[in-house]
């Protein structure tokens, strides 16, 4: 006859057993990491071995499956298959802009070239910075999600330009989700 403690001793040594098993079967898994040669221009579109991706639905595939590991590298990640690929500048482009409420109510939505809807704010914050490739002029960029950027098309910059107004700083910016983001450097 089983006792308590036999069932507990028993269930502790099951469970180290199926977090062991665990563990192999998910190293099993992981795939071998490759080098696509897949690259994301600045402009936003994808290539493969030289040529254009044309087709938008492929592209909006990928971009699912996009990582960016913290040194900085972007991985296409499927349960299959892990391969690095060459991003220009930034992996998304903001193509529209929206806006609701005004002041420091108003909210903007930004929409990206592969249907991505990003509502600035805290967490989702626009930077103005330099490009990762180099560059003299300082560019916005939002944070899509999961570490992953757009870079704010010239139009829409420019719709933000006329709505901008000095923030608490003194810097021109625009205010959404309750929070001030500057169109400018510190150094105007």
């Amino acid at each position: 006859m089983m006792n308590d403690q036999d069932t507990h001793a028993g269930g502790a040594a099951d469970s180290g057993r199926a977090a062991a098993h665990d563990r192999a079967f998910k190293e099993l898994r992981q795939p071998t990491p490759q080098e696509f040669d897949i690259r994301i221009a600045a402009d936003g579109s994808w290539y493969h071995e030289g040529g254009l991706i044309g087709r938008p639905a492929l592209v909006k595939l990928f971009s699912t499956v996009l990582r960016r590991e913290a040194d900085g590298s972007y991985w296409l990640v499927t349960p299959v298959e892990r391969g690095r690929i060459e991003v220009e500048d930034a992996p998304f482009i903001i193509t529209a802009l929206a806006v609701s409420g005004a002041g420091e109510a108003q909210q903007l939505t930004f929409r990206t070239n592969v249907d991505d809807e990003v509502h600035l704010g805290p967490g989702y914050p626009l930077a103005m910075r330099m490009p990762s490739q180099g560059g003299e002029d300082l560019r916005p960029y939002i944070m899509v999600r999961d570490g992953l950027e757009a870079l704010v098309a010239r139009p829409v910059f420019y719709e933000l330009a006329e709505m901008s107004q000095p923030g608490p700083d003194g810097l021109l910016g625009v205010w959404s989700g309750g929070a001030f983001f500057a169109l400018e450097g510190e150094d105007r």
